[in-house]
């Protein structure tokens, strides 16, 4: 009987929640700061290939980059890279230099579909340091479709 009445409080306090405006549709995330500390500088020219993936700075950037996506990413392409199906799921995006060219691609111009905004430009937001630091921690989820 606990189990039943705690779930249906869950339900009724997220229900409140979603109509005071306290949670936020796919696409009203806020971009978080993510800092950067420990990697290898990158300039204002953007990479076309990720500078982290067999660097010195390859682990510093695994740990910055799980977190990063936890902060920015996980509230659309879900929890753990396992995506509900709002927006792809990036455990199958190309590993290596194939899919980098994508990452770059949808990090700095976002995706735009019938005037709405479904992915914000993170490089707007986010450094270059950070964003390769997150295509790190998807490179180390990656699993074939």
């Amino acid at each position: 009987m606990t189990t039943k009445r705690n779930a249906l409080l869950i339900v009724g306090l997220m229900a409140g929640m979603a109509a005071s405006g306290l949670v936020s549709a796919h696409g009203d995330v806020v971009p978080q700061p993510v800092a950067t500390d420990g990697l290898t500088p990158l300039g204002p020219e953007w990479r076309t290939e990720n500078p982290y993936r067999t660097s010195k700075d390859h682990d510093r950037a695994l740990e910055i980059g799980s977190s990063a996506y936890n902060q920015n990413c996980a509230a659309c392409h879900g929890l753990e890279v396992i995506s509900g199906g709002i927006a792809p799921d990036l455990r199958m995006l190309e590993p290596g230099a194939a899919g980098d060219e994508w990452f770059v691609e949808r990090v700095r111009n976002g995706a735009v579909r019938d005037g709405r905004v479904y992915m914000p430009k993170m490089a707007d937001y986010l450094s270059q340091e950070a964003l390769w630091a997150v295509r790190t921690y998807l490179d180390s989820v990656h699993v074939e479709e």
